[in-house]
């Protein structure tokens, strides 16, 4: 069942938050905290990205204020795990993202980007 209440899920949206941040997408060490051992993306690009190839990624990217995000919601899916959808909206473009969290740490272990097409 889909929830909307944040306070719920706290240590996940802050997560999912710093994740977003140039402070933590450039510390490499940081970014490895948040990401399972085996966690796999697939970028707005339709590209699969993996741990290692991410973080890597992600320390070259440059810095940026954060995104802003909206449309927070929360599906508990399983034993300690939580799939969470959000929009975000950065400069002209915006896009929805799926996350799959273990609620243990919290980590991420899957990431998904879709591009809104413009109406």
């Amino acid at each position: 069942m889909w929830e909307s209440d944040i306070s719920k899920y706290r240590d996940v949206y802050e997560a999912e938050l710093a994740l977003l941040s140039s402070e933590v997408r450039h510390d490499s060490q940081l970014t490895e905290s948040y990401l399972a051992p085996d966690f796999a993306e697939i970028g707005r690009s339709g590209r699969r990205w993996v741990r290692k190839d991410l973080v890597a990624a992600l320390q070259s990217e440059p810095a940026g204020i954060l995104p802003q995000t909206s449309e927070w919601l929360f599906n508990p899916v399983g034993p300690g795990l939580v799939l969470v959808t959000y929009r975000i909206q950065k400069h002209a473009t915006a896009s929805r993202h799926s996350s799959l969290w273990e609620l243990e740490g919290p980590v991420l272990r899957y990431h998904q980007g879709t591009p809104i097409a413009k109406e």
